[in-house]
């Protein structure tokens, strides 16, 4: 318990412990090495302060608990691993009835779970939303992600984090601004201490500027968080190295170059929703950001089989989101989600 206090208080620094690189060296102490002789180094360099500022109990007050469920998992080794659809970490039978008990409590303490799903020694969490489904969309229409070095923003528990490092990649990072996904993803990576997986509570603007340093990054479900989107695209072209490769998956609505839509209020009761582009108009944005070789390579309505309600996630979901006569609208009377993956390449 002394440790998790000492932790409490270095994340909003205000401890002068001896023991104040404790956070640093169980969770981002092997990241900062080994990215310190690269042309990460300097984010390298930034992570002591993403930490302090994006996991700090000062700001988020629910924090302590989901740190106390984190360090309360039990003890174990998965004796097997699947980074498939559900990503897998070993069976029921690698722990005691008391153990399961355990970690079924510490996993739902961080409820609700929003991306995956995830099977940790037997317990199976049922995600909000079937992630699985985009990854097969995308999987086959990227550059492989063989010896890649990769980037997720908004990458939330970092499911596709996993399913990335499963495809190949050498290194992910991801990056999360809600501690509560953090800690969700620390609960699976507790598993694989020695994977080359990290998840920073970091959003895409505290990253340090032209970095230049990744081979593909991914930005999905947050374009149209973000009110000035052509800032953002500029911001995903300065993490890749020359011709890297983005993958972008955001809303959209049918229209000609040019248009997009700009909700009144809320969309399907996102109140953080600002822009939904045609596909030749998110083409536009893209060319004018500094990207070529520009292609849409999915476009999916999103289904109330891809995004719902489950135990992990007891909230409103899709379904209460669309007009309840017409499913082809939102509530508001808009055009029902519907999603496009882009690929592009930064100009060399």
């Amino acid at each position: 318990m002394l440790a998790l206090q000492v932790l409490h208080k270095l994340v909003c620094g205000t401890c002068l412990d001896p023991t104040i690189e404790y956070f640093y060296m169980i969770c981002y102490q092997h990241l900062i090495d080994s990215l310190s002789l690269t042309k990460l180094a300097p984010l390298a360099e930034a992570i002591p302060a993403l930490v302090k500022s994006g996991l700090c109990t000062q700001r988020h007050a629910d924090l302590p608990q989901w740190l106390d469920a984190l360090h309360a998992m039990p003890e174990a080794s998965p004796s097997t691993i699947a980074m498939q659809d559900t990503v897998t970490l070993g069976a029921a039978s690698d722990l005691s009835t008391e153990q399961r008990s355990q970690l079924d409590q510490n996993l739902r303490a961080l409820i609700p779970w929003r991306k995956g799903p995830f099977s940790v020694f037997g317990t199976h969490i049922d995600t909000e939303w079937r992630s699985d489904w985009k990854w097969s969309r995308l999987q086959e229409k990227i550059t492989p992600l063989t010896h890649r070095t990769v980037l997720d923003v908004g990458c939330g528990s970092g499911y596709h984090c996993w399913r990335m490092w499963g495809d190949g990649a050498q290194r992910v990072i991801g990056i999360e601004p809600s501690p509560r996904f953090v800690v969700q993803f620390h609960q699976i990576k507790r598993y694989l201490p020695d994977a080359p997986v990290d998840v920073l509570p970091a959003t895409l603007e505290q990253m340090p500027v032209n970095l230049s340093g990744f081979d593909t990054t991914f930005s999905m479900g947050v374009l149209y968080h973000r009110r000035s989107p052509i800032d953002h695209l500029r911001e995903l072209k300065e993490t890749l190295k020359p011709k890297g490769e983005l993958v972008l998956e955001t809303l959209i609505v049918d229209g000609p170059e040019g248009y997009s839509l700009m909700p009144e209020k809320r969309y399907a009761q996102m109140n953080n929703v600002w822009f939904l582009p045609s596909v030749a108009t998110l083409s536009l944005w893209l060319r004018r950001s500094g990207f070529d070789n520009i292609r849409a390579v999915d476009i999916s309505t999103t289904s109330t089989e891809e995004q719902r309600a489950t135990e992990w996630m007891q909230y409103l979901s899709l379904k209460d989101f669309l007009d309840p006569t017409d499913s082809s609208k939102t509530c508001e009377g808009y055009p029902a989600p519907k999603r496009v993956i882009m690929v592009a390449n930064r100009k060399s």
